[in-house]
């Protein structure tokens, strides 16, 4: 009885270390993608940021830190990790890029959008 609690709290600390570090390097991403956006004046500038190369780099290196520190750190063992957990990390990291640098790029060309 005792053990299946101690494995279920695990289990559980697992999870929300895993979806915690996706959404963290997820926002991480978006905001080092804003830095690189530099001064957005126009929505031409918005636009032409929103499909820089290196923005999707960032997040695809965000992605493929986490995938190479699970790994190396051992969180899941080999046969427990499979599509699914990559799919997941990599939704959970793209989405929060994705939202976040949408939210920061309108925020910086909404005084612009007005004239």
């Amino acid at each position: 009885m005792s053990t299946e609690s101690i494995s279920d709290r695990h289990e559980h600390i697992r999870s929300i270390s895993v979806t915690a570090l996706s959404a963290l390097l997820g926002v991480g991403a978006a905001l080092a993608s804003m830095s690189l956006a530099g001064d957005i004046t126009s929505l031409e500038a918005a636009n032409e940021a929103a499909s820089n190369a290196q923005a999707y780099a960032l997040v695809i290196g965000a992605i493929l830190v986490q995938l190479v520190l699970y790994d190396f750190t051992d969180i899941y063992d080999d046969e427990e990790f499979g599509a699914k957990h990559y799919l997941y990390i990599t939704f959970m990291t793209f989405s929060f890029w994705f939202v976040v640098l949408g939210i920061l790029l309108t925020a910086e060309a909404a005084p612009y959008l007005a004239q």
